[in-house]
């Protein structure tokens, strides 16, 4: 089973980025996305956002592996913030991330 790691490294290869290059994309260091990627760390809430606004990624198939790899392009963008990050928040907890 492919971890959020493996996951994350697959949205990488597949926009043909460097970690550098994802991580200025999406406002890190090369060092957090290699850390994410080899599973020291995992992505914070600010990161899952920053991930779908730039690259259109179902934050579930990321965190569980379900679903599909990107999300309808219109599906998160009308939601309010905060409703966004309770979305986030239960799948964090139902994957027992949080």
């Amino acid at each position: 089973m492919e971890t959020i790691g493996e996951r994350l490294k697959i949205i990488r290869k597949n926009n043909n980025l460097t970690q550098a290059a994802f991580g200025e994309a999406i406002g890190v260091t090369k060092q957090a996305i290699a850390n994410i990627e080899s599973n020291h760390s995992n992505p914070s809430i600010d990161f899952l956002g920053k991930l779908i606004e730039n690259f259109n990624v179902n934050v579930n198939w990321l965190i569980s592996g379900k679903g599909k790899f990107l999300i309808n392009e219109f599906s998160f963008y009308n939601m309010p913030d905060n409703e966004f990050e309770i979305k986030v928040r239960e799948v964090l907890k139902k994957e027992g991330l949080i």
